[in-house]
């Protein structure tokens, strides 16, 4: 008896471990099918209001290998020449004429809005999140992903993929104690060449801030090469040298 109780425990433990690998490689596809390990890109933001207000801003971002990405601001006109850079867990704002960067965190938002810093300059989920199935759907995969430290901006997330081609679609962030603190959904998929297919267009949207709605609208992502250099706090003020 004692023997078979232990090679049911193995097998439990083995099918485990096989599903939270299966998991996790999901998760890598996603982030795959999402970007390039290095590319650079344009993009734009709206932010609305409840009052149907509209703020926009947009960017060029570059990304390099799963921890760095910097953005630099392309308008509007008050904001232009400012940027971001992110390394790992370490982000930082550059303001032209202020002497050195400043840090910030990652569930601030430079911009305001329902975006943070964090969505705006997001690595890929994999390098911060441990993955897990859920109970997903005859066309999609549910992931449940829990943060590798505390240092992640969202303890919990929800994931939903396609299960025909891998496609994020919808992702749900919790705080530590299941609170939900905003939805993102993926829209709109669009051909930015060279293989790369995926949504165009992510809107997010929180109970916390009624009324209020954020877009990130990609308008193009190619895949590109950078040195080191270019992720240092010296060179926040030449990013538009990279445009």
């Amino acid at each position: 008896m004692k023997q078979m109780i232990k090679a049911f425990l193995i097998t439990l433990f083995y099918s485990v471990f096989v599903l939270s690998q299966n998991a996790n490689v999901l998760l890598k596809t996603v982030d795959d099918n999402l970007m390039p390990e290095s590319y650079a890109s344009y993009r734009k933001l709206i932010n609305e209001e409840p009052d149907g207000s509209k703020k926009e801003f947009a960017f060029f971002s570059v990304k390099k290998g799963k921890d760095k990405i910097a953005l630099l601001y392309i308008a509007p006109a008050s904001e232009k020449g400012r940027s971001t850079l992110r390394v790992g867990e370490n982000m930082w704002l550059y303001i032209p004429n202020v002497n050195k960067p400043v840090r910030i965190t990652s569930l601030q938002s430079v911009v305001g809005g329902v975006f943070n810093n964090a969505d705006i300059m997001q690595l890929e989920y994999s390098a911060e999140y441990d993955a897990s199935f859920g109970e997903g759907t005859d066309k999609e995969n549910l992931l449940d992903l829990k943060a590798k430290n505390k240092s992640v901006a969202y303890d919990k997330l929800k994931m939903w993929i396609t299960k025909d081609k891998n496609i994020l679609r919808k992702v749900e962030a919790y705080s530590s104690s299941g609170m939900l603190i905003k939805t993102l959904e993926f829209k709109k998929d669009k051909d930015f060449g060279r293989g790369l297919i995926r949504p165009s267009v992510i809107e997010t949207y929180s109970p916390l801030y009624k009324g209020y709605r954020s877009l990130m609208i990609y308008q193009s992502i190619k895949k590109r090469q950078f040195p080191d250099e270019v992720f240092t706090l010296n060179y926040m003020g030449r990013l538009g040298d990279l445009k």
